[in-house]
């Protein structure tokens, strides 16, 4: 039996949630004028803020599991750490030498300033990258695809293409899956040493290739009978539409990054 292959295009499970209920469009249009805020504010309490909407929108509106438990509780707050240290350390100590020191290891002296400019760095980060899991945490490729379409106009022939395309990931795990499972039942096992493995990894490359290419054909065949790129425009046959709910999401979300833009004031000088 092979291991279940994640598909991150496969329907989402019916839930409660309200996040999920949205149409993608505006779970990108909310959090987008505040994440491109971020990009030029300097201080620490403004992405903090934004980092504990977002914190709060995804816990409140997705699905709580044991990866978004670890995403928001290990992955993020680890990756806060490690990029404010690492950007702490690459600042020009002339620049912020007026500020108390809080580690000297030889000649070499860290200053306050310096964590203070990492970790707004790296809190900066981390608040766009909270805030754009808002929607990928809680949209399909597939809703995505047809909200633009249907919404925003886009050409159908560009966006199933490149949905068509992506779909090719899921399939790839699964025929590797596959062949692996082949080749251990006919032996081929290789040893055990890193060489083996690299022979072994050439080996998948043929077959798998070759299953590309059925699987293109076959993608190829099915479109050409759908008369697909035949007609300006296609009949969908599911619907993601743009309710009030939607507009209402948009709206609240503006209003909290105004307000706390507006609180906050992050370019004042000084």
């Amino acid at each position: 039996m092979t291991a279940a292959v994640f598909d991150p295009y496969a329907p989402v499970a019916p839930t409660s949630r309200f996040l999920y209920g949205l149409n993608p469009l505006s779970k990108i249009a909310g959090p987008a004028p505040a994440m491109l805020a971020l990009l030029f504010v300097r201080d620490l309490a403004t992405p903090l803020a934004f980092l504990a909407l977002s914190y709060a929108l995804l816990l409140i509106g997705a699905r709580f599991s044991g990866r978004l438990a670890a995403l928001l509780l290990l992955v993020i707050p680890a990756g806060v750490v490690l990029v404010g240290c690492g950007f702490a350390v690459w600042v020009d100590a002339t620049q912020v030498e007026q500020t108390a020191e809080v580690l000297r290891i030889g000649d070499r002296v860290l200053y306050a300033g310096a964590l203070e400019v990492g970790f707004a760095t790296a809190l900066r980060l981390s608040a766009i990258v909270s805030l754009a899991l808002v929607g990928g945490l809680t949209t399909t490729g597939p809703d995505l695809v047809r909200a633009s379409v249907q919404q925003l106009r886009l050409p159908y022939r560009i966006g199933y293409t490149a949905l068509a395309a992506y779909r090719f990931v899921p399939r790839f795990g699964h025929e590797l899956e596959v062949i692996r499972a082949a080749h251990r039942v006919r032996g081929h096992h290789g040893g055990r040493g890193p060489l083996s493995r690299v022979a072994r990894a050439w080996g998948y490359v043929v077959p798998l290739l070759a299953g590309a290419i059925r699987h293109a054909e076959r993608v190829a065949l099915a479109m050409d009978a759908r008369a697909f790129g035949a007609h300006p425009t296609r009949t969908e046959r599911y619907l993601v539409p743009f309710r009030p709910r939607d507009a209402v999401f948009i709206v609240l979300f503006w209003a909290a990054s105004g307000a706390v833009l507006w609180y906050l004031f992050p370019w004042q000088p000084g």
